[in-house]
């Protein structure tokens, strides 16, 4: 009896991962990430994504702070606390950003290529 439940148990088991394995050519979404402003820095201070990513923060502090790339890319409002601010990064590449109001926070979004 508990040969069979566990012989049913690992076939289910291989059968749902044979169902989450991508067709061949076919990518898996780009995921979403949060970057949270807490005790004055981005927490992380550096998160890898793939192309098509979209990226929240998420102020947790009670002052205001800002996200600002360095290059100019993308740029919130003044967030207050519990406020949010997403940017979907298209392109590869490295992007640094600030807290315009503290600029001794900083941060960078690594962002990779999808795979083909």
């Amino acid at each position: 009896m508990k040969h069979c439940i566990l012989v049913r148990v690992l076939a289910a088991l291989l059968f749902a991962s044979l169902i989450l394995v991508a067709a061949p050519g076919s990518a898996a979404a780009p995921a979403n990430t949060t970057i949270e402003l807490k005790t004055f820095m981005f927490s992380p201070t550096t998160v890898t994504v793939v192309a098509g990513t979209t990226v929240t923060w998420k102020n947790l502090d009670p002052e205001p702070h800002t996200i600002a790339s360095v290059d100019g890319a993308f740029r919130s409002g003044a967030l207050d606390e519990g406020d949010k601010f997403s940017f979907t990064f298209a392109t590869p590449g490295s992007y640094r950003y600030v807290c315009s109001i503290h600029p001794q926070m900083v941060g960078t979004v690594i962002v990779t290529p999808p795979a083909q």
